[in-house]
């Protein structure tokens, strides 16, 4: 695990010299406190920091070709690589050291941009061909590595994390407001587009060449949901366990200390009792709660790692919200509003200082249908042909009864009047159009359509294909990795998650529907070959999710961390959101009569952000 950085000068311009790329590497030092080290010529920058996790001492990058023509800098892990070195050196290839960054390299040598579709595992690199002057980008399948790229007037710019690109000369900080709709309805900045008018994110399952001056990019890997399974639940629960059993051993290859995050629930129980059947040692298992019981899982954690049998650590933290804020913003580069990133942040440092690579449950709710929004959305359409008068008559009824109870039935209500995207993504999003606009302060039409463009490919599909498939590459995407990749990497671990191995994921999109949802629940097939392995009250409670009590900071000293910001002069002539209405939202939470925390959440995190991002530089 590591963080990359580079430069490619159009055709008779120059790269930036050694210096921008030391900053650029200073700019990701946690990604990889172990290593650094540049490649500069006279077009090319290239620079990566590396942790170091397989060959610690013979993986250093950048990485050459024995005839120095061909540099790869590279983070993330290649889980089927001793596979791939043993295919290439039976094809002459010599390797210099034992590392997956070698096999890579010669992958490449030996079979061009289709080596891509060939690695099993998470990336991000590069690879600069001196022999046709052309620079070689690529992102895993799902996208669980980063990978930012910035088109300037005289070059291309890339880096894992966007904080490194300030540092090239001649970067442009205009702030895509078209972006503020997507990140307000969302709580994150929907792929491409990044909060950066001049920087989009490489797709996932997409590389891109640049060569001549021009940049292309080509997907190379689309998730297939046509239904291929037929057998019967035993032979799909035989399949499904010996894809999780061998996801997760190919996880384990590490020459540093590993342990696992565990929160108790279905995903992560699952993924640490199998590693537990493959090692000889108690699995190290890290979780926090807080004092507030309905945010903690400590004890269902417990009772996980106590059936398993694994050398448990966790802590109840008093986190200083105020404090936290700051740095989580810094090391989630764009603004971000999923205030779990705060736990994962605190687990994360609570893991780090027993060990440098842990695996995580992440990824089993998309794959296997565990959202309970999957389920209410498929009780919408269910009413099919009823949807018009009955959104009508909702609606009304909205208007007449009071309280919580009307205002849910008129919201029903909307949502069946709604196409298909959207009486999906309102059912998710967390603003509303009129509650958008009051708070940007012009009309904003469709908050979601950033993410419309992503149903198009799903026209007539079963409903539950279609909302996993936009979910896999958004909210997984951009939400749910990035909070793995950089809370982690903010603490110098490597993030690993089993249940996203993308034939894993495959296999799971292609079930039959009643094997993902079955009597009201998803997960349905996960859950039934669990429970070889772990007992029946994991299995079948409730989902609760990794939340923090923001409803009560902001009742407390976040509140007044928020009345101060929206009361400064510098929010107020920013202008990107209207003050009195950041301001009327917060009195009504602190008042205690209305629940505003997400959205001053969202407004925080933005302010916070462009004071780091904008008004000074990192």
């Amino acid at each position: 695990m590591c963080g990359i950085i580079g430069y490619l000068a159009q055709p008779g311009a120059s790269a930036p010299g050694r210096q921008v790329g030391e900053r650029m590497n200073q700019a990701i030092f946690h990604r990889g406190p172990d290593e650094g080290g540049l490649h500069v010529e006279d077009r090319v920058l290239l620079g990566m920091r590396r942790l170091a996790i397989i060959d610690l001492a013979g993986g250093s990058q950048p990485m050459h070709s024995a005839d120095g023509q061909v540099t790869l800098v590279f983070n993330g892990e290649i889980y089927n690589f001793r596979a791939l070195r043993a295919e290439l050196i039976a094809r002459g290839h010599r390797f210099q050291n034992d590392s997956d960054s070698a096999v890579i390299l010669h992958a490449y040598l030996e079979w061009g941009e289709a080596a891509i579709a060939r690695l099993n595992g998470m990336f991000a690199f590069a690879i600069w061909d001196r022999r046709n002057e052309q620079l070689l980008l690529a992102r895993d399948r799902l996208g669980k590595k980063p990978l930012f790229v910035w088109q300037g007037r005289e070059g291309v710019g890339f880096a894992s994390e966007l904080k490194s690109l300030l540092e090239l000369p001649g970067f442009d900080r205009e702030v895509d407001q078209c972006a503020f709709p997507g990140y307000f309805a969302f709580g994150y900045v929907p792929s491409p587009r990044s909060i950066f008018r001049s920087v989009h994110k490489l797709p996932a399952g997409h590389f891109a060449l640049i060569r001549g001056g021009q940049y292309r990019e080509q997907r190379y890997w689309q998730l297939d949901f046509t239904p291929s399974f037929s057998g019967s639940i035993e032979s799909a629960k035989e399949q499904l366990s010996r894809l999780l059993d061998t996801a997760v051993s190919d996880r384990l290859v590490a020459d540093v200390p590993f342990g696992a995050f565990l929160s108790g629930g279905l995903d992560s129980s699952v993924v640490v009792a199998l590693m537990q059947r493959h090692l000889r040692q108690p699995v190290k298992t890290f979780s926090i709660g807080f004092r507030e019981a309905r945010y903690s899982e400590l004890s269902d954690a417990r009772r996980v790692a106590e059936h398993i049998g694994t050398e448990h650590h966790e802590l109840v933290v008093e986190p200083d919200a105020t404090e936290l804020v700051d740095k989580l913003v810094w090391h989630l580069d764009e603004p971000f509003a999923d205030s779990s990133a705060l736990p994962t942040y605190l687990v994360s440092e609570l893991a780090g200082r027993q060990v440098k690579m842990i695996l995580s449950g992440d990824g089993g709710d998309e794959a296997f249908a565990g959202y309970d929004r999957y389920l209410k959305f498929l009780q919408l359409q269910r009413l099919g042909l009823l949807r018009a008068p009955l959104g009508l008559a909702l609606r009304a009824a909205g208007r007449l009864i009071p309280g919580i109870r009307g205002f849910r039935l008129g919201r029903v209500g909307e949502r069946l009047a709604m196409s298909f995207e959207d009486r999906y993504l309102s059912g998710v999003g967390l603003s509303r159009a009129a509650e958008l606009s009051a708070l940007l302060g012009y009309a904003v039409g469709n908050p979601y359509r950033d993410l419309h463009p992503l149903f198009a490919r799903s026209a007539g599909w079963p409903a539950l294909d279609r909302i996993v498939d936009v979910d896999i590459h958004s909210y997984l995407l951009d939400d749910i990795l990035v909070k793995l990749d950089r809370m982690s990497m903010a603490a110098s671990i490597e993030g690993r998650a089993p249940l996203l191995d993308y034939r894993v994921v495959e296999f799971a999109v292609r079930l039959p529907q009643n094997l993902r949802v079955h009597a009201g629940r998803g997960k349905h097939l996960l859950r039934e070959v669990a429970r070889q392995w772990l007992p029946g009250d994991v299995l079948d409670k409730p989902k609760q999710g990794f939340a923090i009590p923001l409803v009560e900071w902001f009742r407390a000293e976040l509140g007044a961390m928020a009345a101060d910001i929206f009361a400064s002069r510098a929010f107020r002539e920013r202008g990107w959101v209207v003050p009195a209405e950041a301001e009327r939202l917060l009195t009504a939470h602190r008042g205690g009569g209305e629940n505003h925390a997400e959205t001053l959440w969202q407004v925080l995190c933005l302010e916070i952000w462009a004071r780091r991002y904008i008004d000074r530089r990192p």
